[in-house]
């Protein structure tokens, strides 16, 4: 459970790594930001929201921290909803700041190990799956 204050990606990346969880995944998450910022597809730059009161709606994603790195790298998506029910999703970044709680659930995949390696078809590094 995350508290008021917690950057949300830094604490799952920081949980990840100091867990050394090589193939983990997000389950559940149900919780609030008050700011918020997630990247939108296609786009470089993240869309901000200062001092908002963001519901959680969905938090999705991978995450990994393998033997030959001593960092955990992760590929995240948030929805989040406003005081009209508007939604809001894109690509967890720094800084979205837990309001009141985040109750995240993660899982972790057993004899397998995530990894992320460059595509040449996307341009981008993907999800590679190696078993252990």
């Amino acid at each position: 459970r995350l508290l008021p204050g917690d950057d949300l990606l830094l604490s799952i990346r920081e949980f990840v790594k100091t867990q050394a969880l090589g193939a983990a995944f997000i389950i559940t998450c149900v919780g609030s930001v008050g700011h918020c910022r997630l990247r939108p597809a296609g786009v470089a730059t993240p869309k901000t929201w200062d001092d908002r009161k963001f519901e959680i709606v969905s938090l999705t994603g991978t995450m990994e921290c393998n033997d030959d790195s001593s960092e955990a790298s992760e590929h995240l998506h948030m929805s989040v909803s406003d005081h009209d029910c508007n939604v809001f999703g894109g690509h967890v970044v720094e800084g979205c700041i837990v309001r009141t709680t985040a109750e995240i659930v993660i899982g972790v995949g057993e004899g397998m190990a995530l990894s992320r390696a460059l595509d040449d078809r996307s341009g981008y590094e993907e999800l590679y799956i190696v078993e252990t």
